[in-house]
C-alpha cells in the first residue's frame, strides 16, 4: 500500500495472523524532518531496522534512541507515541506485533530473558528488552526476506508466516541472551564504521572491495574490521559476501528469465562453473534445476 504524506511516501505491506501481525515499511522522504506516530494499542513489538538513519523518542518508555543501519529490539507498551527524526532519504523497517496474551503464552516456555520480559507484560509495565540495540544477523535478514517474498497460497502462507514469526523471535531473543561484552566493548565510532562496511558490501555485491581496501574506506584497521564484523554480525566479511550473492542469485533465478550464466557474471563470479559449484553447495541443487522445483519461500 502506498501512502503519500507531507514529507514523503510510505510503501507498506501488512500480514494479519489473528493475534499476530507483520508490517514491512519503506519510507522515502523529501528532506530531513520530524514526524509523529501514535496509536492506543496494547502490543508487544518486535522491531527490525533494515536500512536508514534516524532518531526517535518513545514517550511510553521515556527514552530516546539513535539508530543507523540494521538493528533490532523488542518493546512493550500500552499505547504508542513516537517522535521520529529522519536523517536519511529512505528508512526501511520490519515489525511483528503480538497481542499480550499471545506473547505471554509463547514466552513462558522461553529462556530467562524472555520470561523476565513476559513478566513485565503480565504486569502491564512498559518495557524494552535491552537499552542496547543489536545489529541484525545475516540469518535475521534472510528470514525477513523469506517473509517479504513468500509465494505460498493463502492457507499454507499463514502457517509459513506464523512459523517465521516464531523463528524471528527466537533469533532475536538469542542475540540478547549472548554475552554482551563482545558488543559493548566496541565504541560507537567503531560500530558505525563496521555498519558502514556492511553497507558498502551491500552496494557492491558484484565487485566487493578487498579487506585492505574496505578497511581504508572506513578508516578502521584490518584486524578490527575482521574481528568486529564477526562479533557484531556473526559472520566473516567473505561469509557475508557469499551469503548475499547466493540469496540474490536465488531471487534472480526464480524471479527473472536471466540465464544462470548471466546471473553468475552479474553477482561477481568469474565463471559460470564457479557460480554453479557454489550454488549447488549452498542449496544442494544446481542453478538450472531450481527453476524446475521452485522454492515458494523466495
Amino acid at each position: 500500500m502506498k501512502t503519500q504524506f507531507n514529507n514523503g511516501i510510505l510503501n507498506s505491506e501488512r500480514w494479519e495472523l489473528g493475534h499476530i501481525s507483520m508490517v514491512h515499511s519503506i519510507v522515502d522522504y523529501k528532506s530531513p524532518g520530524v514526524y509523529s506516530a501514535s496509536n492506543d494499542t496494547d502490543l508487544v513489538r518486535l522491531h527490525f531496522g533494515i536500512s536508514g538513519d534516524y532518531d526517535f523518542n518513545y514517550k511510553q518508555l521515556n527514552s530516546s534512541f539513535k539508530l543507523r543501519g540494521t538493528h533490532n529490539n523488542i518493546m512493550y507498551s500500552d499505547g504508542l507515541d513516537l517522535e521520529i527524526f529522519n536523517k536519511s532519504e529512505r528508512i526501511e523497517t520490519f515489525g511483528i506485533n503480538f497481542s499480550p496474551d499471545t506473547f505471554i503464552k509463547i514466552a513462558q516456555n522461553g529462556n530467562d530473558s524472555l520470561k523476565r520480559f513476559a513478566d513485565k507484560v503480565v504486569n502491564k509495565e512498559n518495557t524494552i528488552l535491552s537499552d542496547l540495540w543489536r545489529p541484525n544477523t545475516l540469518k535475521i535478514h534472510q528470514v525477513i526476506d523469506e517473509i517479504v517474498h513468500c509465494n505460498y497460497s493463502e492457507g499454507l502462507k499463514d502457517i509459513f508466516l506464523l512459523s517465521k514469526s516464531m523463528e524471528l523471535l527466537v533469533l532475536q531473543t538469542s542475540l540478547y541472551d549472548e554475552e554482551q561484552e563482545k558488543f559493548i566493548k566496541w565504541s560507537t565510532k567503531d560500530k558505525n564504521k563496521l555498519f558502514l562496511a556492511r553497507e558498502i558490501l551491500d552496494q557492491s555485491i558484484d565487485t566487493p572491495p578487498t579487506i585492505h581496501n574496505l578497511s581504508r574506506q572506513i578508516n578502521l584497521n584490518e584486524y578490527k574490521l575482521k574481528k568486529g564484523f564477526r562479533e557484531l554480525f556473526g559472520t566473516t566479511v567473505f561469509g557475508y559476501i557469499h551469503k548475499n550473492r547466493m540469496s540474490l542469485a536465488k531471487k534472480l533465478l526464480l524471479g527473472t528469465d536471466k540465464s544462470a550464466k548471466e546471473i553468475a557474471y552479474e553477482i561477481g563470479y568469474s565463471s559460470p562453473q564457479h557460480f554453479s559449484k557454489a550454488f549447488k553447495k549452498e542449496f544442494s541443487v544446481s542453478p538450472n534445476s531450481i527453476r524446475n522445483t521452485p522454492d515458494p519461500t523466495i
